[in-house]
Order: structure tokens, then sequence, then C-alpha cells
């Protein structure tokens, strides 16, 4: 497999380093997350995330208030 240079700026280095996963190389990074571009579905997204306590807890809180909403149909 060939390689190739690329400069980019601090702050992308910064923000590619943050998404960096342990053990995951910069090219590893790039690939895994420009194939979730491709998949396309929100849930296919999800489900490729860490598990993360702080977003399980957010949509919990979600759901719970979704429970609360009543629809009523207008009245013709």
């Amino acid at each position: 497999m060939g390689h190739k240079t690329l400069t980019i700026s601090e702050e992308a280095y910064e923000a590619l380093a943050r998404l960096k996963r342990e053990r995951e190389s910069f090219t590893d990074t790039i690939i895994r997350l420009t194939k979730k571009a491709d998949k396309g579905s929100l849930l296919d997204y999800v489900r490729s995330l860490e598990p993360d306590n702080e977003f399980a807890r957010i949509m919990v809180e979600i759901l719970g208030e979704r429970e609360k909403v009543i629809i009523k149909a207008p009245e013709l």
C-alpha cells in the first residue's frame, strides 16, 4: 500500500486526534469516519459509537418526555 503526505492545520489535526481511538492509527480513524458517511443512516452511526452513559441518560430522558405528549386528532 502506498503512502501520501497531507498537510492539515493544527486545528484539523487536533480534531482528528480527539476522534482517534486507542490503538487506532490516523489512517484507520479517517477510514472509519469516512465509512460512516457512506452508511447514510443515523441509526448505523449511533450503533457504531462507543457506549456512552451520558448519551444513554439523555435518550431515556427524551423518550420519557415523549410519552407525556398527547396528540389529539382535530374535530371535523
